[in-house]
């Protein structure tokens, strides 16, 4: 797809302009057949207009400033090579058209069918700027020589100062041809590289564009400034005025000419830059999406395919992250991204919360199971919620139960009172969004490991420990208590005043498996309750 400030262009665009420009800045908004109608439209119009650019360079520095010495019958001369310039015109443009459209025979075939470019279609794309740029070279020769043997029966430095003039002409032609023909091309280029850049590249290189076009468009004009200067020390007789209105013509051709071809090139290079840079700043937002089209088959077209491959490893580390994230938790999944996992773990201060849904054994012989999948969905988005708001961590589904950590495995200032208030919240949340199915919540605190248990190949954070199993206990109790919530009396004297406030102490009692009794918690009955 095309980059989101070309679509946002295309979009500014009235109908008719729109869908002539957006080939050029989202190559995939045309369908195959009609691409390759606007493609061949677009070369015609290229070599048209270079060639016309090359014709009045000619005509204008022939007929007003070239600097030629006294020939006899001046006039028979001009109209000489008036009448070959118009009848090698009508010969060569033809030519030309044919013999540069031929290579790209076989395109349009390639298009319309939707099938993946191969070897052929990617070589023949590719090379079509230099297919073109040789062509029209190969014609402004034949020009050159043509107007340099015509005029070299009247004067040898006729011929000369001609077919110099030609040769100009000829380079300017050139350079604005391959330099159009290029961008013109980068519709169907996008289409071939759509997998990436061919292993052998023979094409010239961003340095190389560059050299290419400073010497067609800036540094020819110079050498002809260079040649005339040497002509006249050499001893041709031109007149002052002559000599200067030739160097101000070739200084205009390399300020026009160079100017439009150095702005070409530039172009060139910086509208990729400019996507990539676009879609970069898309990619910062969130967006992972977003890919540029691949139209140059120089270091450019690495950029761009580099791009898309960062942008497309990105997508998917997002969405391993985010598959990640459901399943062992975000904080464990970011952990586990940003740096080295190692078996084992470490001693923490948490608090654990653990949640049972009460009967789940009857509702699961009494129900379709995809109806006791759904209450149990319904119980679970419950709990995970409240645990969320809460700053909890679920550290596994157990069935019909749930396991809360409070302050692992990132550190969580107040976990005690967090887990309290996550216990007071998740009862309330279900026996309103639940009722008529109850559940049971026990709260514990205290020291545990906290870390990645299992082996190399297969591991998972958890966490072990006292607490885990007293809370475990406790919600076993709780399952027959008035309110069904029950905490440890550690937990709420580690809480903060406020939310202790909103618990009472009540008996001692050993749990099933412990040693040492629990003395009970319970949350305070509301006036509403």
């Amino acid at each position: 797809m095309g980059s989101p400030r070309a679509q946002t262009v295309v979009s500014r665009l009235p109908g008719r302009l729109g869908r002539l420009v957006a080939p050029l800045l989202q190559p995939d908004a045309m369908p195959g057949a009609q691409l390759a109608s606007w493609i061949r439209l677009a070369l015609t119009v290229t070599l048209i207009v270079a060639n016309v650019i090359g014709a009045v360079v000619v005509a204008l520095l022939i007929a007003i400033v070239l600097p030629e010495p006294t020939v006899a019958a001046t006039a028979r001369v001009r109209a000489a090579n008036a009448i070959a310039g118009g009848l090698y015109l009508a010969v060569a443009v033809p030519v030309g058209y044919v013999w540069g459209l031929r290579h790209f025979d076989g395109l349009a075939e390639w298009l319309a069918s939707g099938a993946p470019p191969g070897e052929r279609e990617q070589r023949i794309v590719l090379s079509g700027p230099v297919h073109l740029l040789k062509v029209q070279a190969v014609l402004w020769c034949v020009a050159v020589l043509i107007f340099g043997g015509l005029n070299a029966a009247y004067s040898g430095s006729l011929a000369r100062n001609f077919a110099l003039t030609v040769a100009l002409a000829g380079t300017t032609t050139c350079s604005v041809a391959y330099l159009l023909s290029e961008r013109v091309l980068r519709p169907i280029t996008s289409r071939v590289l759509v997998d990436g850049l061919p292993e052998r590249q023979s094409l010239p290189g961003v340095g190389a564009r560059s050299l290419l076009a400073w010497g067609l468009g800036t540094g020819v004009p110079v050498v002809g400034m260079a040649l005339v200067a040497a002509f006249t020390l050499a001893g041709a007789k031109y007149s002052v005025d002559k000599i200067s209105e030739t160097i101000l013509a070739l200084a205009g051709t390399a300020i026009v000419i160079g100017g439009l071809v150095t702005i070409l090139a530039a172009r060139a290079i910086a509208d990729p830059i400019h996507s990539v840079a676009d879609a970069l700043a898309h990619v910062q937002g969130g967006r992972f999406d977003v890919r540029v089209p691949v139209y140059d088959g120089t270091e450019i077209g690495l950029l761009q395919s580099g791009f898309n491959r960062m942008s497309a490893g990105l997508a998917e580390r997002e969405r391993l992250r985010q598959l990640f994230g459901r399943q062992v938790g975000e904080d464990v999944a970011r952990a586990a991204l940003e740096g080295d996992i190692a078996l084992g773990g470490e001693e923490r201060d948490v608090a654990v919360l653990f949640v049972d849904l009460i009967g789940s054994t009857e509702l699961a012989s009494d129900r379709p199971p995809q109806e006791v999948v759904d209450i149990i969905n319904r119980f679970f988005a419950v709990v995970v919620q409240t645990i969320d708001r809460q700053g909890g961590w679920i550290n596994k589904f157990e069935g019909d139960g749930a396991l809360a950590i409070f302050g692992a495995p990132i550190a969580l200032a107040d976990a005690y009172g967090h887990a309290l208030a996550a216990a007071r919240g998740a009862a309330a949340e279900l026996a309103r969004a639940l009722p008529e199915y109850p559940a049971a919540v026990g709260v514990s605190a205290g020291m545990a490991v906290a870390g990645h248990i299992g082996e190399i190949q297969r591991y998972e954070y958890t966490v072990i420990g006292d607490p885990v199993n007293e809370a475990a206990r406790l919600t076993e109790l709780a399952k027959g208590a008035p309110g069904r919530v029950l905490a440890s009396e550690t937990v709420v004297r580690g809480a903060p005043a406020a939310e202790a406030a909103e618990w009472e102490l009540g008996e001692l009692v050993t749990l099933r498996g412990r040693r040492r009794p629990t003395r009970l918690a319970r949350p305070r009955p509301r006036a509403n309750d």
